[in-house]
């Protein structure tokens, strides 16, 4: 039984280590961001990546979970050449959409920057941003399949390629700006981005390169590429559909909170300066413990599937209720450091006093956060996908009616008091979805299940 739990403990080990130091890179930078480009530029780079994720949610999401279900389950048979065969008909499904994406994209940015965002200046950050599509499909699928295998290695190594370039880039880019003179701009972002990605993805293609799967598998098995696609396509058409359909609120939720700010009295600028210190800034702060519920939480999605596959269901409801017994006192914890040193924490890193009042009002959904990602992907694991998607839905439109009703009237703390009602409402129906294992009675004999 113990054996069982290795991959999930290594996994997530691995992807915490790798997910704080990525994290720390990213933190820092966002503060190197902040003092180059300003809490305006911050705001207008922010602006686009809603767009960025609609692009990856077509093109990747339902793909990566696709591809990581079925080589858990066929790396489960021993048979890694079928493995194999999932990650490439999951490329070849991602590539073609995000290839299509990218016309899309680039040849319309004048008309989405303008006539979506309200920004005329994203036309050029979205055309660059455009070229990062396809390479960050690849690395997804390719990440989906070491997840698959519960390896999670090769991913971890390559989000910190990707984080490490990225930076690298930007910097670069900006000591060649300060030679010559000029400012560092939101399309540096952008470039280190496509760079990271790309860097990432080469990352992928080289380890998947160095395997011979057809050595570790000792017997063939005949079986059809056509009806495993129409498999594959059967789980990822859902989770696509439900990821768009997210991305596109979620995209409207960005687009309404500078116009809203504007409604309640800001001009555009400060509006977008609001805006990019929420998101840019203070959010760094608190997503940065998340790092370990995410690695948790990538590792959960296999490691159910498989459970559920053996019927293992007293496994399941431990999973989860350990999940539960181990996301909310961590949330509790930072919900008080937030508290107590938030208004530092926002004036001694980026220097704005704004920034600090945002992360002690954030500082309350904390408990909420860990949690529900970690909810989500049991969920998905389960195949509940459905569910997941009510949930997060729900809450979405939560987001956006706090946004439309209070926020004209006042001001940011509006939004920030529905990210509240959006988590905490989000935590009970996930909880209600998963129910029938909470309820689950412990099993009586502590020889097999040692408690603690």
């Amino acid at each position: 039984m113990k054996k069982q739990k290795h991959p999930l403990i290594a996994g997530t080990l691995i992807l915490t280590a790798t997910g704080i130091v990525t994290r720390f890179i990213g933190f820092f930078y966002k503060i190197f961001l902040s003092r180059t480009i300003g809490a305006e530029g911050i705001g207008i780079y922010q602006m686009i990546f809603p767009v960025y994720g609609v692009c990856y949610a077509l093109t990747t999401a339902g793909a990566e979970i696709a591809v990581t279900r079925f080589v858990s389950g066929e790396a489960g048979k021993g048979d890694l050449r079928r493995a194999r065969s999932v990650l490439h008909i999951g490329l070849f499904l991602s590539l073609s959409l995000s290839l299509l994406s990218v016309l899309i994209l680039y040849t319309n940015a004048d008309f989405i920057a303008a006539r979506l965002l309200h920004d005329a200046r994203c036309a050029s950050l979205l055309r660059i941003m455009s070229i990062t599509v396809p390479f960050g499909a690849c690395h997804s699928c390719i990440c989906g399949y070491y997840y698959g295998l519960q390896r999670a290695g090769i991913p971890a190594a390559a989000h910190l390629v990707e984080q490490l370039i990225r930076v690298s880039a930007v910097y670069l880019i900006y000591r060649v700006a300060l030679s010559e003179g000029r400012s560092l701009t939101p399309a540096a972002a952008v470039i280190g981005l496509v760079l990271g990605e790309f860097a990432s993805m080469l990352f992928g293609l080289f380890s998947i390169s160095a395997e011979r799967p057809e050595k570790m598998t000792k017997k063939k098995r005949n079986y059809s590429l056509a009806a495993l696609t129409r498999s594959m396509l059967a789980t990822a058409v859902p989770v696509t559909g439900n990821r768009v359909c997210m991305n596109l609120l979620s995209s409207a939720e960005a687009i309404l909170i500078p116009f809203t700010l504007q409604q309640y009295g800001l001009s555009a600028e400060r509006a977008l300066s609001v805006y990019g210190t929420l998101t840019g800034m203070s959010m760094s702060f608190i997503l940065f413990p998340n790092v370990l519920t995410n690695a948790v939480s990538v590792m959960l999605l296999p490691s159910v599937s498989e459970s559920q596959a053996a019927g293992q269901r007293e496994k399941l409801a431990r999973t989860i209720r350990k999940t539960i017994s181990f996301c909310l006192p961590m949330g509790i914890v930072f919900t008080i450091l937030f508290l107590l040193f938030g208004k530092y924490l926002g004036s001694f890193f980026f220097k704005s006093e704004l920034a600090g009042d945002f992360i002690i009002t954030l500082a309350w959904i904390c408990p909420f956060l860990y949690l529900n990602g970690t909810l989500h992907s049991i969920l998905n694991g389960l195949g509940k996908t459905s569910a997941g998607f009510f949930n997060n839905l729900t809450g979405l439109m939560i987001r956006i009616i706090f946004i439309l009703l209070c926020v004209p009237r006042v001001g940011i703390e509006g939004y920030l008091w529905g990210l509240l009602a959006n988590q905490l409402f989000v935590t009970l129906l996930n909880l209600g979805a998963l129910k029938e294992y909470l309820q689950a009675p412990e099993p009586h004999s502590l020889a097999h299940f040692p408690q603690g």
